[in-house]
């Protein structure tokens, strides 16, 4: 048997040994009981973050919004921004600060 083929074996056999180690010790981490798992911060219309125009379904830049009902509202461009405030009841449905 030459070198090349003995090594080719040997890393093979490596391999099936840590493959067998690693399945049949499992995994050691223990989970969190449910009493002292940390509180859930409950999701509210101040909470959610809107990452997509309402209007496009693009990124948003945050520099570019618009304040509709105490709440402000972002927008990818400019003219998504003048479509929203035309007709702002369209899109609604598409912002998770006016999901209740």
């Amino acid at each position: 048997m030459n070198s090349k083929n003995l090594s080719t074996i040997t890393m093979f056999i490596a391999a099936v040994l840590l493959i067998a180690i690693v399945t049949v010790s499992g995994c050691k981490k223990k989970e969190m009981a449910p009493a002292a798992a940390a509180p859930r911060k409950q999701v509210t219309s101040e909470t959610v973050e809107q990452t997509i125009c309402p209007v496009m379904g693009s990124a948003i830049d945050k520099k570019i919004y618009t304040e509709y009902k105490g709440k402000k509202v972002y927008f990818c461009c400019k003219e998504c921004l003048e479509k929203f405030k035309a007709e702002p009841e369209k899109y609604l449905s598409k912002l998770p600060q006016f999901k209740s």
